[in-house]
């Protein structure tokens, strides 16, 4: 399970004035904000973005300057490879050693979605006795119970964390993982896709259309 929300993009005009610089090219940036706020990149700047993208790392610097943040909630086992991505990545989470006392430990707080109903009923055992170390701990403040509950939480643990970065901290993870065995990883490249301008700058569509006519081939 992953749930991604408050999205919001920014830097967009500063990033595509910077990259004109090299070149003097000011005169010929046609974007703009409309009406409501929006950021729209004009032909000749969506135009540039492409063949400075396209030119890889080297040439698409501003890419670095086009900034995210998002918040998302995802299990312990996703932020594992999650954070392999830490060069140019703030995140902020909830606090596991502080909070994990404070509500009652229940399905809900895990991802447990594909496991069979066998699984499921000795998970909830499981998380059930969790529950009770949790209650225990809140009676008797013995470290013991609380060290319990943190060694022994599964890594389908959800955690939220308030998440900033970069298109090309995104990039990079949609190469690599946007056909990951993990569903979490598909999941999230879906909405990296849908961010302003991502898939017309570095060509997606243009990937999948090769991609499909080699395999009708």
């Amino acid at each position: 399970m992953i749930k991604i929300e408050r999205v919001q993009v920014f830097n967009f005009d500063n990033a595509m004035r910077g990259a004109r610089n090299p070149l003097n090219s000011w005169a010929r940036s046609d974007s703009y904000t409309d009406e409501n706020g929006n950021f729209v990149l004009g032909p000749n700047d969506l135009d540039l973005a492409k063949r400075l993208c396209y030119g890889g790392q080297p040439h698409r610097k501003f890419v670095r300057q086009i900034m995210v943040t998002m918040d998302i909630t995802a299990p312990l086992y996703w932020w594992k490879e999650f954070d392999t991505y830490k060069i140019g990545v703030t995140a902020n989470s909830t606090s596991t050693m502080h909070k994990i006392h404070s509500k009652q430990i229940e399905e809900s707080d895990f991802s447990c979605d594909k496991l069979s109903d066998e699984s499921l009923k000795v998970f909830n055992d499981f998380v059930a006795y969790i529950e009770n170390k949790r209650l225990q701990y809140n009676e008797n403040k013995d470290k013991k119970d609380w060290y319990e509950i943190i060694q022994m939480l599964p890594s389908s643990y959800n955690q939220m964390r308030t998440c900033t970065m970069d298109y090309e901290n995104l990039i990079n993870m949609y190469e690599y993982r946007h056909n990951h065995k993990l569903e979490e990883w598909r999941v999230f490249c879906k909405e990296i896709e849908k961010l302003p301008y991502f898939k017309e700058m570095f060509g997606l569509d243009e990937q999948k259309q090769k991609q499909n006519e080699e395999v009708q081939k």
